[in-house]
Formats: C-alpha cells, structure tokens, sequence
C-alpha cells in the first residue's frame, strides 16, 4: 500500500514538472518569435542580421487544420485504397533517382483518389512521384508537391 501511495506522489510530481517545463518552452518559444521579428524588421530597415529565422508553418498548420485539405488521416482502410497507397509507396522508395525528401512525401488514398502532398527538390521529382502514383493504377491524382526554394526552406 505504501508503495502505491509513492508511485501516485511520484506521479504527480513528474506531470507538475514537465507542465512547468512546457509552459517555460512555450515562454521561450514566443520570446524567440518575438526576436525573429525584431530581426526581420532589422533587415528590412537595410541592417543585416546574422540570424537566421526559424521556419514558420503557420499558413500551412491553419490550411491543414481547416478540414479543408486531405491529411493522413483521410487514408481510406479499405484494402483497394491501403494497397494503393502501399504500392506507390514502394515505387517511390525503389526510385534511386529521388531524394529523400521525395521520398517522404505524404501519400493518401480514399475512395481510389490519390493526393501527393510535400516539398520536392525539383520539377522532375514532382512528375516522378506523380508518375509513380499513376503507374500503381490511380485514376484520379491531385498533385500538391511543393518544389523546396530558399524561401520555404528556411
């Protein structure tokens, strides 16, 4: 019985800890927002900065929260869409010529539409990729590869 009673405090003192902790991250977090935007406002007065600012997927977690983009978890489970998918999986990662980038682009299948989304390094991996989702015997393909520039790298 005692041993219960120190596991619950024990508990209780490990989730107080790491809510502290969190809170102090995202304390940190937004004073460091807070200095990349300092700094932009720096280079854009003509003074350079020598940080470099973190990447900012706002747009992109505010689109994909919408319910208004396909995400992962629109994957159908039925075995025509799983098999699918598995397949122009396997082809993309047989694929030497493509990066590892493309190579973890996302891959939904519902109701036998395919929708490719993420960065690619060029034009031709994005055709590859398509190329491959069409080749596993998809009728319907929405292509939403991005091409990686400087910009959206950063």
């Amino acid at each position: 019985m005692k041993l219960l009673k120190w596991i619950g405090v024990l508990s209780v003192f490990v989730l107080a800890v790491g809510c502290d902790q969190g809170s102090q991250s995202r304390s940190s977090q937004q004073g460091q927002g807070q200095q990349n935007q300092g700094n932009a406002k720096l280079s854009a007065t003509g003074r350079e900065s020598n940080q470099s600012q973190e990447a900012d997927n706002t747009g992109r977690n505010v689109r994909d929260r919408s319910g208004e983009t396909v995400t992962p978890g629109d994957q159908g489970n039925n075995d025509a869409d799983l098999g699918m998918t598995r397949q122009i999986r396997r082809s993309i990662n047989s694929n030497d010529q493509l990066s590892t980038l493309a190579k973890n682009v996302k891959v939904i299948t519902a109701n036998g539409k395919v929708t490719l989304r993420g960065p690619v390094n060029s034009e031709q991996e994005k055709q590859a990729v398509e190329s491959a989702a069409r080749q596993a015997g998809a009728n319907t393909v929405d292509n939403q590869l991005e091409i990686k520039t400087k910009t959206n790298n950063q």
